[in-house]
């Protein structure tokens, strides 16, 4: 698979944060490795990429931080979603359900491009 632009990726990458989020807490570097691991590799996003995204989240209130030791005893900051953020993620999802569905009527859904259809 081919890997997202970065401009595309300034827009993907919050609502991708949010959503690994809405699993539990994560320290930077497992946010960095889960964004890949669970796109496969689609969505890869750097340190550098990411650090400024999460304080964007933070001042805006949708995530949230606390330095704690991890269990290796290393201290880490965990961000965590917040309940405006759980918000702010359901909204996200609907637009992006909403972008789907009219990608599909388009014919650029996947689903249309493996079935043999339009692509």
């Amino acid at each position: 698979m081919e890997k997202i632009e970065r401009e595309m990726m300034r827009g993907l990458g919050p609502t991708a944060v949010l959503q690994i989020l809405s699993d539990g807490e994560m320290y930077g570097y497992e946010l960095v490795k889960a964004v890949g691991q669970r796109t496969n590799g689609v969505f890869e996003m750097g340190q550098s990429t990411l650090y400024p995204m999460l304080y964007n989240l933070e001042s805006k209130g949708l995530i949230g931080s606390k330095e704690k030791k991890s269990p290796n005893g290393r201290t880490r900051r965990y961000y965590r979603l917040t309940a405006k953020g759980k918000k702010k993620l359901a909204a996200d999802k609907q637009q992006w359900a909403s972008l789907v569905d009219a990608m599909g009527a388009l014919g650029l859904s996947r689903t249309i491009a493996l079935g043999g259809g339009a692509a």
